[in-house]
């Protein structure tokens, strides 16, 4: 939910670095990728890699230039350490040590948790809230883009591509705007269903032109940027004055109040950018382990609240 706000405002800053760092910049490492390209990628020295490479490597999408970049990335890391210098970025990012067919293993396991968490949340949610609940349909639909979002965040940290860095991307932006869609339906879409309407069909407009000229214009990192805080703040803004207004007529709302200030806290971690520790768990990992346990907390308070409603509604019908 918001988190994801904060986590692209970072990450967009962090990836309009990516077209160059002071790793792949060096000298050492481009004339290491240029001869390991040169011994390996071509010929029959290309086929003997391709015999060699395991196949999930090659499923992966792993190539022989990937590879040397990999271990040219190591060479250059192991002479700054010699030197006594810090550990350099290379292409935006930190070196992170492969573990099989992952890129980032820590950070993966942590999206695919994230995602396994979402997914138990929506079967209790389907199992013990009625379909007849006014938010039901919402709430359902919320979880399923969340988990989209996951299963690419999942992806784009095992093996990162433009086509998985752009559906993280898209995807956690999908799962900001129906944040605030299913905001506006809990607040004014129950008691007027023609604002809501025409609120959904603005967001998907939104959402249409900017993955329209992300894809299609230009990969603006530096809009992608200004986009999503502006979307990102509107989600936090109306949560929280919804909570604050309703806390003490309604007790499970601070679940969510509590959800969103815990999100925009931990969010902070992505500001302790810091080599991988044992060349695995970095700032962004830690940062998605940490909002584990925050989507089991949402998902609570969606249940809580959707049965509030049931009730309401209910007790509305009798009176009728």
């Amino acid at each position: 939910m918001a988190g994801r706000a904060a986590r692209l405002v970072l990450l967009a800053g962090a990836a309009a670095l990516a077209s160059g760092s002071q790793g792949d910049r060096e000298p050492v490492y481009r004339d290491c990728v240029l001869q390991c390209e040169e011994q390996n990628c071509s010929g029959g020295a290309l086929n003997h890699f391709r015999s060699r490479q395991p196949i999930y490597m090659s499923l992966a999408g792993w190539t022989c230039r990937d590879d040397c970049k990999y271990e040219c990335m190591w060479v250059t890391v192991g002479l700054y350490l010699q030197e006594g210098h810090k550990v350099p970025q290379f292409h935006g990012k930190w070196p992170f040590s492969r573990f099989l067919f992952f890129q980032e293993p820590a950070s993966a396991v942590a999206s695919f948790l994230n995602g396994l968490a979402s997914l138990v949340m929506l079967c209790r949610y389907r199992t013990f809230v009625p379909a007849s609940s006014p938010m039901y349909h919402t709430c359902v639909a919320f979880a399923w883009v969340s988990l989209n979002a996951w299963f690419w965040s999942t992806v784009f940290h095992t093996r990162d591509t433009d086509l998985t860095e752009k559906m993280d991307y898209f995807c956690a932006s999908t799962v900001i705007l129906h944040s605030i869609y299913l905001c506006c339906v809990r607040t004014v879409g129950l008691q007027h269903p023609a604002v809501v309407s025409a609120f959904r069909a603005l967001l998907l407009l939104m959402l249409t032109v900017h993955v329209s000229y992300l894809s299609l214009i230009r990969f603006d990192y530096g809009y992608n940027l200004v986009a999503n805080v502006a979307i990102g703040l509107v989600n936090v803004v109306w949560w929280l004055a919804w909570c604050l207004w309703n806390q003490q007529r309604l007790p499970h709302v601070r679940k969510c109040m509590v959800v969103v200030l815990l999100l925009q806290g931990l969010s902070l971690l992505e500001l302790l950018d810091f080599p991988p520790l044992f060349w695995v768990l970095d700032a962004h990992a830690i940062w998605h382990i940490s909002t584990i346990p925050v989507h089991v907390l949402f998902f609570s308070f969606l249940e809580d609240d959707s049965l509030y409603l049931l009730k309401e509604s209910e007790a509305k019908f009798k009176l009728d």
